[in-house]
């Protein structure tokens, strides 16, 4: 019974997981939208996960995530820390942009939240994800109008990818 739907749960978190970690690695970080725009969809994992669940286990999760695209993708634990960093800030980030408690737990989402709402909290997460990766990244504020162009197109990159896979779930479920 629920031991079972428990583990149903898991694997279909897995399913997701690497899913989103091979499309990450294998497609999406070989596109660089005119030199300067990375979308980076695997934070959707991040982003979905039911709002009652433990910080750490969110964070446990997302460190994992972000691990595993660095491992594929050369880029020594910057996703790691950026994924981490998401999960941490993923609960004020929500609070933000609903301006509801999160004690009742819900699985962030249009169907959820509305559209409104869920487009700003994706904004808000896709700002400060692609800010502190790209600042990681960069390691140096030299050419910053560079540095935010690369943020501000990430993060527009990211958006529409989060928000039309959610748009395609939500028409499918």
């Amino acid at each position: 019974g629920k031991r079972r739907q428990e583990m149903i749960k898991i694997l279909h978190r897995l399913q997701w997981f690497l899913a989103l970690a091979f499309l990450q690695v294998l497609v999406l970080n070989k596109i660089h939208i005119a030199g300067y725009a990375t979308p980076f969809l695997y934070i959707y994992f991040i982003l979905k996960y039911n709002s009652r669940v433990s910080r750490n286990t969110l964070m446990l999760w997302a460190f994992g995530l972000g691990l595993t695209v660095d491992m594929f993708g050369d880029t020594p634990g910057m996703n790691a820390a950026a994924a981490t960093f998401l999960a941490f800030a993923r609960g004020r980030t929500l609070r933000l942009a609903t301006l509801r408690d999160m004690d009742e737990g819900f699985r962030p989402g249009i169907r959820s939240m509305g559209f409104s709402s869920f487009f700003r909290y994706t904004l808000f997460a896709c700002i400060l994800f692609c800010t502190f990766l790209l600042l990681i990244d960069t390691f140096s504020f030299f050419n910053v109008p560079v540095l935010c162009l690369k943020i501000g197109a990430s993060t527009v990159a990211t958006m529409l990818c989060v928000v039309c896979t959610e748009w395609m779930g939500r028409k499918k479920g």
